[in-house]
């Protein structure tokens, strides 16, 4: 029997011979993978009694139903919205990307693509697919536990703490799994970027060779870094919560990162800000240099109230 180690992947092509090639390049490296030659076939395997995929990657211009489609049926559906989809195409048109980007494909490959590319751009987006699966099973541990709090302070150093704490106060927060995925990248990039210096084209090197993690463990000993920390402030007024984030590192120019670039959709990293912009939090604001960052929730629904 097959050792499938790295995880469960849904192929989507109308190709043939991309079926293949996919197919072989993910096996070989551990993967299992299950094949769909259209989004109609897809959308079929995705609600398939006993099936559960950790990836899809989506072909975008298919027969019956094109990747797009498919792709906002997976986001509308709330049981796959946290899904990554890779979304592979011979369109890389900026428009293209950023329609493909808007609609929730994180992760990007253009046709043809190498091997090694590939591999880091799944292995990204199962990475962050684990995690985000690791953070809502220590939600339903400790949901509701902080709900009395109105202000507290916290400081951590490590990757391990930042998830940590992003479980404990996204269980303060009324859509919780929505704010972890967010909060966990602001909380991660503090480390990374601001204590530990790590800049985006390192990040990019380090995630191709599989080795961010080991460098982010080798600087956190060193001491020029040993005794930084990332402080979060948490308030919570009557109608908004609001979490202050703030590293010792010097800042950076987050203007860039604030909305999907067509530009970084094909990096294996680099979309956690305007993820957290869009997805987890009402406003998200940097402040000074770029080394703190205020997150707002709000707590209280608008009301319609009709005349």
């Amino acid at each position: 029997m097959e050792n499938y180690r790295n995880g469960h992947l849904l192929i989507v092509d109308d190709e043939p011979f991309n079926l293949e090639i996919l197919t072989e390049y993910l096996e070989d490296a551990g993967y299992q993978v299950s094949a769909a030659e259209d989004g109609v076939e897809a959308w079929e395997a995705l609600h398939k009694e006993g099936q559960a995929f950790d990836a899809v990657l989506l072909d975008r211009m298919m027969p019956r139903m094109n990747g797009m489609e498919l792709l906002q049926k997976i986001k509308t559906e709330s049981r796959f919205e946290t899904l990554p989809v890779v979304m592979q195409t011979a369109m890389g048109a900026p428009d293209s990307v950023r329609e493909g980007l808007l609609a929730g494909a994180y992760y990007y490959l253009t046709k043809p693509f190498e091997r090694e590319t590939l591999l880091a751009i799944v292995s990204a987006a199962i990475r962050d697919r684990r995690e985000q699966r690791a953070l809502i099973h220590e939600l339903s541990r400790q949901r509701n536990t902080l709900t009395l709090m109105t202000r507290g302070s916290f400081a951590f150093r490590t990757i391990d703490e930042a998830h940590n704490l992003t479980a404990m106060l996204s269980s303060m927060c009324p859509n919780p799994e929505k704010t972890a995925l967010g909060l966990s990248e602001l909380l991660v990039n503090a480390v990374e970027h601001g204590n530990l210096g790590i800049t985006y084209h390192e990040k990019s090197a380090l995630v191709h060779g599989n080795r961010w993690r080991q460098e982010v463990e080798a600087r956190l000993l060193k001491p020029d870094y040993a005794n930084k920390q990332v402080t979060v402030e948490i308030v919570r007024l009557p109608e908004v919560l609001e979490i202050t984030i703030t590293d010792e590192g010097h800042g950076f120019d987050w203007h860039p990162f604030l909305d999907f670039a067509p530009e970084r959709a094909f990096d294996p990293h680099g979309r956690g800000i305007s993820m957290a912009r869009m997805l987890s939090f009402d406003e998200v604001e940097y402040l000074g240099v770029g080394n703190q960052v205020k997150a707002t929730i709000k707590l209280v629904a608008k009301s319609d109230n009709p005349q």
